[in-house]
């Protein structure tokens, strides 16, 4: 009775931060109603005017642009961390942020409600940190009801039939929090939409909001790569924000109240016997296992069970057989490649993790061990928790890479190659949508991988396969590369290991000897019965190793729907003068967003997926933005005609060259080739829009047109998933030349004015 009572207790509680929020993300965006000429409303106590702040100063332009590009990538990060379903769909959150920023650059002429940022930023906090477990398991369970009967893979998502009335509940709570994210960034659109429009000189002040904006992703990296908590990041913005509106005291004074709550709500201990930590790429909860023994951790990763730490010392199972009386230690998942490969001189083992992998190769007698391992958070947890200290050992070395980079550039040859459980759950880039582990199992990654094997080697794919397609995809992933039948068997679940699917390829002569061994035998015989569906093999181009076919998700087309109805109420809403898009500048956006998206992509293909490649890669592009400024500057009567064929030309090239011509052995050679073919487009796109924006006076309307554009590439870039990461190039050439075609009605239509 007492659990049935806190579980309603809970439900009732999640409804009323359902109700909380519809209410709210409904009254805030009723602040910026359009109102017409009779109507008049009394000033609100949060309400400011720009020229109260003193905004149109450069120095104060680019506090308010670091503010805005920090913020965004804080929201980003914090709410897909905090909630799943963003985490599945992250982009969806940048799209918000685009869809906020544009809406205030539009109404950069009309007074900002400082609430509108702070009411959504408090009612996030209060909802992260609310001590109800039932709640944050409602919530966790979104992804479940929204992405039920898809074809994507998602973890702990059960693909049953699509039951409307819960895709409904989804719905009814994630697009008003849509719009509360949105919403954040209304404020700090007005006040850069203010500036560029009173800038003395457009095209300077437009620069430094760039190079302010480079600034904001900047200093956001460095905390996630010092592995600071949201509550640090929170207390950075928070010291912006009071900096942005000091020149009024009440909105001064208002923003440094709540953000102080929301530093100090987040500052809070979660409860229970978790250790949350950060690390550039997720949130990470580390918890004892007492269950299974000392030296024993569990960790999960946005919430989600991640992996384990094992202790599997000699001494420990010397101390307690009973755990090892159902499955001798030999055939723990961990030993079992070295029953194929005893052992090894060389092993290569990809997705390290915390060390379990590294700890097997070294107790089987392995030679010399490398460890690739993506995030040296958990390399670091590895080294202070794992009770057998793999990564301690003289025989170990670490490389801290993304290990489809690690294969795709090394040259060393290893005996034995394992794949250790290598998934990123819900870990994608913040500015695409490829996940990190995307690249690993494409028929151009397996092969690169065959490359470092040495002639008798053996390679094993290990993976936690719940979905029948998934082993089906691995498997005929393999077999197409290495032209062999894998070996394919199932591993026992205990509380002393993780249980997992394996692939074995490599030298047909090894794999014949030693599965002829009748003890082996006998094992895969009892554990090689599974069920496997066919799927299409990834590539490179089509990389998207969660999905089952080409096409778009019902799931993915219903959120963004919901966006583009969220986008039209909120213009509705402001109504007049605001509502009128400018479609040469949309166009614009749209077209940039669909360039960054495939340079991000590729550049991850060329560099790694990893965090410190994508903000290098967006920062570039940021600074080609401001070359592209420059070079107005210098010639202003640059013809824009001219600027449209060096983009075409350009991404005709970008779309010709293919991705392997890039792979050069010289990174110096590698970097200079891949910026010209790649970020090109970008340069020559920044001519035009820089040489438009200034014809069009630097107006908010044509910034804010230009971000609603960026939000509907953000939403065009899910065409990938159906049509491959390359049509995205021909997808922003057309985009282009409409711009083109937008610019030449308006310029017409004013010559026959």
């Amino acid at each position: 009775m007492e659990s049935a009572g806190q579980s309603m207790g809970s439900l009732a509680f999640f409804v009323l931060m359902v109700c909380l929020v519809v209410l709210l993300a409904y009254r805030l965006a009723r602040l910026y109603r359009f109102q017409k000429a009779d109507e008049s409303s009394p000033r609100g106590w949060l309400e400011v005017s720009p020229e109260e702040l003193g905004v149109a100063g450069l120095g104060r332009l680019a506090l308010v642009s670091m503010l805005s590009l920090f913020l965004e990538m804080l929201m980003i990060r914090w709410v897909s961390s905090e909630i799943s379903i963003f985490a599945y769909f992250k982009n969806f959150v940048l799209v918000a942020c685009f869809l906020g920023f544009g809406l205030g650059c539009m109404l950069c002429r009309r007074r900002i409600h400082v609430n509108v940022t702070l009411a959504p930023l408090l009612l996030l906090t209060i909802l992260f940190k609310a001590p109800s477990p039932q709640m944050h398991t409602m919530i966790a369970g979104l992804p479940t009801l929204l992405a039920a009967g898809t074809q994507m893979h998602i973890w702990n998502v059960s693909h049953t039939p699509a039951n409307w009335g819960g895709i409904f509940v989804a719905l009814l709570f994630v697009v008003p929090l849509f719009a509360e994210i949105a919403l954040v960034f209304v404020p700090c659109g007005q006040l850069v939409g203010w500036s560029l429009e009173r800038a003395t000189n457009g095209v300077t002040a437009y620069s430094i909001n760039v190079l302010a904006s480079l600034a904001g992703i900047v200093g956001f990296a460095g905390l996630c790569f010092l592995y600071q908590p949201p509550a640090v990041w929170m207390l950075v913005a928070a010291v912006l924000s009071v900096s942005v509106f000091w020149g009024n005291r009440r909105a001064r004074v208002a923003v440094a109240v709540a953000m102080a709550a929301c530093v100090l709500l987040l500052s809070l201990p979660d409860g229970g016997s978790a250790k949350t930590y950060w690390s550039p790429y997720q949130k990470l909860s580390v918890e004892p296992d007492t269950r299974a023994g000392e030296g024993f951790y569990t960790i999960r990763t946005n919430d989600s069970w991640y992996q384990k730490i094992l202790n599997l010392s000699a001494d420990f199972v010397q101390r307690h057989p009973e755990k090892f009386k159902d499955q001798p230690i030999e055939w723990n998942t961990y030993n079992l490649p070295y029953r194929f490969s005893p052992a090894p001189p060389s092993v290569l083992v990809l997705g390290a993790g915390t060390g379990n992998d590294v700890a097997a190769a070294l107790r089987n007698g392995a030679g010399d061990v490398l460890a690739v391992e993506i995030d040296p958070l958990i390399l670091k947890l590895g080294r202070e928790l794992h009770q057998e200290h793999p990564y301690q050992s003289p025989r170990t070395h670490v490389v801290i890479d993304d290990a489809r980079s690690y294969i795709q550039n090394s040259n060393e040859k290893f005996d034995l190659i394992v794949f250790s459980l290598l998934d990123s759950h819900t870990t994608a880039s913040h500015f695409a949508n490829i996940r990190i582990d995307n690249y690993v199992y494409t028929r151009e990654a397996m092969t690169q991988a065959r490359r470092l094997l040495k002639p008798d080697g053996l390679m094993i794919v290990k993976f936690l396969v719940d979905t029948p397609w998934i082993a089906g995809r691995l498997f005929n992933l393999l077999q197409d590369v290495f032209g062999v039948v894998p070996v394919q068997f199932q591993s026992d679940y205990s509380q002393s290991t993780i249980d997992g699917r394996f692939f074995v390829v490599g030298s047909p002569e090894r794999l014949a000897k030693i599965t002829a061994d009748p003890v082996l035998a006998a094992y895969l015989q009892k554990h090689s019965h599974m069920p496997m569906e066919s799927a299409e093999i990834t590539t490179d181009d089509w990389p998207f190793f969660y999905q089952h076919e080409p096409g778009v998700p019902f799931s993915v087309i219903l959120v963004s729907l919901a966006v583009v109805l969220t986008l039209g109420w909120f213009i509705r809403q402001a109504g007049g003068q605001t509502g009128k898009i400018q479609m040469h500048f949309f166009l614009l956006g749209a077209g940039f967003m669909l360039l960054e998206a495939q340079i991000v992509s590729r550049m991850a293909l060329l560099f790694g997926t990893t965090w410190l490649v994508n903000s290098i890669v967006v920062s570039g592009l940021l600074c080609l933005i401001v070359a592209a400024n420059l070079v107005y500057q210098t010639f202003p009567k640059i013809p824009i005609r001219l600027a449209y064929a060096g983009l075409m030309l350009s991404l005709v090239v970008l779309y010709a060259v293919p991705m392997e011509k890039l792979f050069f052995k010289s990174l110096l050679v590698r970097v200079v080739v891949s910026t010209l073919v790649l970020c090109l487009p970008v340069f020559f796109a920044g001519i035009v829009f820089v040489s438009s924006f200034a014809k069009a006076r630097f107006e908010g309307n044509a910034l804010g047109s230009n971000l609603f554009g960026s939000l509907a590439g953000g939403l065009l870039e899910s065409l990938s998933l159906w049509l491959g990461l390359k049509a995205l190039v021909i997808v922003a050439a057309i985009v282009y030349a409409g711009s083109a075609w937008a610019l030449r009605q308006v310029s017409s239509s004013f010559e026959r004015a």
